[in-house]
């Protein structure tokens, strides 16, 4: 039986390690450099942090819950489900935390992988890397020094007291969208630095109400039909950016109206924020306080370029001085690096670093040629914009069962083929003319221009896709 080892105790980690389970390849061990699993969920513990998937599609279509308290799941909602999801399927023993994953060698004499660890070294006939695309957080380099407190929105500093303090924001991304309403509540004054502006749709993430919770637990089917729903909302939208010129157009316009309507009495505010490029280009934001939290008298907002930082707060290019006690950088995360800066040598000695110079690929997101048994787990262009990555998630760790399985009867490792690969790759990247997401830069885009995170078609596509593994599509090493 193949071993194997899975980095990272995110929501991929964990069902990788539960799909290989089921179907009774047991030897399957994680690594987490974390103090506990939960991914990305355990680490952004800021104010008003929760997904934007409604809690039925975000979470294992094998472990559905019940009682999901709102539409929308907050980080503690979600790491509760984690840890039920952990217990549920006996994770606890195999999850290895406070270990650090540096580096992963194919060794050609033994034919299987030598991984270095915080700990010690430890070998693999396969490695599954589920690091994901959102947990190396982004902070710009700016010149200068500042005197006060500073912290990423994903390291959150909560023993530092916001109250009656002068806060400057940083970014105006998805995660500053959540935290920026509670933060003005507490402080003094906000400074809110906004680099581009967001289209944004409404959400109103209230409780539900006691008898549609009766209907989740008590009506036959009420709760699939949900998930259901909420799957074809998604691909709706994903047809929106798909299609910019025809439906993007009316989801364009849906948002336009709904952020005219939030900023109404505010003309100057709102030409100065609002969004210059084509709807669903950029990531689209959910949110019905953001906007009206920016018109208030104690925030200011500056779109001018900060040009450094200075011990009394941050400069901007016009010369002005916006003094602050704190920065909170809401600058997002790296998301095209991947699992780096984790050292990958695949066969003859050929670093992934090497294979990715010209843009990261993988053969649906998932095997990358001259890497034998190697996987990954949310790996290039298997991002969302309109659907649940754990819908992404699940289709992938069923591919590389089936792969892990082909593996243990053919009796040796594999790799897939340069050329479907290459193939795989080239249809990938054509599928994104015409549109939204060529429409401008974001951070689907790696430093070529090359979109590296994003997949350009649905998630219905890519379930397909990764349903039934062609054995004809690998080789042996």
């Amino acid at each position: 039986m193949p071993s194997v080892l899975i980095v990272g105790a995110g929501f991929g980690g964990l069902a990788a390690a539960i799909e290989l389970r089921r179907h009774g390849l047991t030897d399957v061990r994680i690594l987490e450099k974390a103090d506990g699993y939960g991914g990305t969920w355990r680490h952004n513990t800021y104010p008003g942090a929760a997904c934007d998937v409604p809690s039925h599609l975000y979470s294992f279509s094998f472990s559905q819950r019940k009682d999901w308290e709102r539409l929308c799941p907050t980080q503690p909602d979600i790491l509760r489900y984690q840890r039920e999801v952990v217990a549920e399927h006996g994770l606890e023993p195999i999850i290895e935390t406070g270990t650090h994953v540096s580096a992963c060698r194919w060794d050609e004499r033994q034919r299987r992988w030598a991984v270095e660890t915080s700990r010690s070294e430890r070998t693999a006939d396969v490695v599954i890397v589920a690091t994901g695309q959102l947990h190396q957080p982004a902070t710009p380099r700016l010149e200068g020094d500042f005197a006060g407190h500073s912290f990423h929105s994903a390291g959150w500093d909560h023993g530092y007291d916001l109250r009656g303090k002068r806060v400057a924001v940083v970014g105006t991304g998805a995660s500053a969208v959540q935290f920026v309403p509670p933060v003005v509540e507490q402080a003094a004054h906000t400074t809110v630095f906004q680099r581009t502006g967001n289209w944004f749709v409404p959400r109103r993430n209230r409780a539900y109400p006691a008898v549609y919770r009766w209907m989740i637990r008590h009506v036959p089917g009420f709760q699939a039909l949900r998930r259901r729903s909420w799957f074809w909302i998604g691909e709706g939208l994903t047809t929106a950016i798909r299609h910019p010129r025809t439906l993007g157009r009316v989801y364009g316009a849906y948002s336009w109206l709904f952020m005219r309507r939030q900023l109404h009495g505010h003309p100057e505010l709102r030409e100065r924020i609002w969004p210059d490029y084509t709807f669903g280009c950029k990531r689209v934001l959910f949110s019905s306080t953001f906007l009206p939290t920016l018109a208030r008298d104690d925030v200011e907002v500056v779109t001018e370029p900060i040009e450094r930082l200075a011990p009394e707060g941050i400069v901007t290019r016009d010369g002005r001085t916006h003094a602050a006690d704190c920065i909170i950088y809401g600058t997002g995360f790296r998301t095209t690096a991947f699992m780096f800066p984790m050292e990958i040598t695949g066969a003859g000695g050929r670093s992934l670093k090497q294979a990715w110079a010209a843009g990261a690929h993988a053969h649906l997101g998932i095997t990358v040629p001259g890497f034998p048994s190697l996987y990954l787990v949310y790996g290039p262009n298997t991002n969302t914009s309109g659907g649940s990555i754990i819908t992404y998630e699940e289709a992938q760790v069923g591919y590389i069962r089936q792969a892990i399985e082909l593996q243990r009867d053919r009796g040796g490792p594999l790799s897939v083929r340069a050329d479907v690969e290459a193939t795989f790759d080239r249809e990938t990247q054509g599928r994104f003319a015409g549109t939204a997401w060529t429409a401008c830069d974001s951070w689907y885009r790696d430093e070529t221009g090359r979109i590296v995170t994003n997949w350009p078609g649905y998630m219905r596509e890519y379930i397909e896709l990764t349903r039934r593994l062609d054995p004809r599509e690998f080789e042996p090493v």
